[in-house]
């Protein structure tokens, strides 16, 4: 098993006063974090795929859940969120204050989200878990083994069951399908599914790009809120993130169109159905920028960072591909796959913003900033 950054954040948090909720995509190794957390501990398994444990946990009343988990020091509920009414379940437990590890899995924050933020308010410790990350894959294969495998990882990513399997494609084309939306089907009223799907090749030929909302929805033919509404489905089940300008009002930066990036690089090339080598590609540079901020992200969720991130572009087209923002410190990264491009950073920027560092990043010294 590859261990994951996470592990000691979620063993930390083990008090047995609140709740532990893991969040994440399906087939990221949810499941297989949390075995590898409890294997000797006392466990109740609830699994919220099995029809019986939703229709019993969700009409359940204290005193039937009290019974359920007598027995056990540690109560897993795997797949939350398909079990109705499990944000007020899993408050009920806590509050009777059992001495128990109560543990919570899910892969969509849509509805889970919504029950357990409202429900748990103080009463839970939440963490991400994403694809696996190159600091997870460097310290489990070695160094020089995670370098030669790069090319392998900006094209199929970094999806567990993708990373140790010989057939990396077949097993991404079923990730980008039903896996993937299976959450936005069941749990949304998703009245255009064939839209999702045009949608997300719409914005994957847009990787690394400003994306226009008015632009995607005249490309659908659908309504601009439409477009945003299924964007925001895509973001809350971890396929999608958006980047958006930074801006202090300043008058000649773009201050609305974000960028949208996927968490994973594999599941964007399966999408548009493309995973030729690098050299045969005219989306290389995308696909290294894609590689590097989704990595940054998940770098900074599992270190527990409360800035923000952005990208900044004037007017003028002067950009910054990646800015975090803590504390009113400002830290600028470009990022550019080739380490023979000069970059220089724009002075319209660092001029008004003055960044305590600058770094550009390329295939040759990344593995510096991961």
């Amino acid at each position: 098993m590859i261990k994951r950054d996470i592990s000691s954040s979620v063993l930390e948090d083990w008090d047995n006063r609140k709740a532990i909720v893991v969040l994440g995509p399906r087939q990221v190794g949810k499941t297989t974090l949390i075995q590898s957390l409890v294997k000797e501990k006392n466990v109740l398994w609830l699994n919220g795929d099995d029809p019986q444990t939703r229709l019993t946990i969700s009409s359940a009343n204290l005193n039937f859940l009290l019974n359920v988990v007598a027995d056990y020091d540690v109560v897993v509920i795997d797949e939350a969120q398909r079990i109705g009414n499990i944000g007020l379940a899993i408050k009920m437990l806590v509050d009777a204050k059992l001495n128990k590890q109560f543990i919570v899995t899910g892969s969509s924050s849509l509805e889970l989200g919504n029950q357990i933020n409202e429900a748990l308010t103080g009463r839970k410790w939440e963490h991400q878990l994403f694809p696996l990350s190159w600091n997870e894959i460097k310290n489990h294969y070695s160094f020089a083994t995670a370098i030669s495998r790069f090319e392998e990882f900006m094209i199929y990513g970094l999806y567990p069951e993708v990373v140790t399997s010989d057939k990396k494609q077949k097993v991404l084309l079923q990730l980008a399908g039903s896996y993937l939306y299976k959450d936005i089907l069941e749990l949304v009223n998703i009245k255009k599914p064939d839209l999702l799907m045009k949608l997300l090749n719409a914005v994957a030929l847009q990787l690394g790009s400003e994306v226009s909302y008015n632009e995607l929805a005249k490309i659908l033919s659908v309504d601009r809120m439409t477009v945003v509404n299924y964007l925001d489905l895509l973001e809350k089940v971890f396929v999608i993130f958006r980047l958006y300008p930074y801006s202090t009002n300043q008058r000649n930066e773009i201050t609305s169109k974000p960028k949208i990036y996927f968490f994973d690089n594999g599941i964007r090339n399966a999408i548009i159905g493309q995973f030729q080598h690098l050299q045969n590609r005219q989306d290389t540079g995308a696909l290294f920028e894609n590689f590097i901020i989704s990595e940054k992200i998940k770098q900074l969720r599992y270190q527990g960072f409360y800035g923000k991130t952005h990208y900044w572009r004037n007017t003028q087209q002067a950009e910054i591909d990646f800015i975090e923002v803590s504390e009113n410190e400002i830290t600028a990264f470009e990022i550019k796959y080739s380490p023979t491009k000069k970059v220089i950073f724009s002075r319209s920027f660092t001029d008004k913003y003055h960044p305590k560092n600058k770094f550009v990043i390329n295939k040759s010294n990344f593995w510096e900033f991961l």
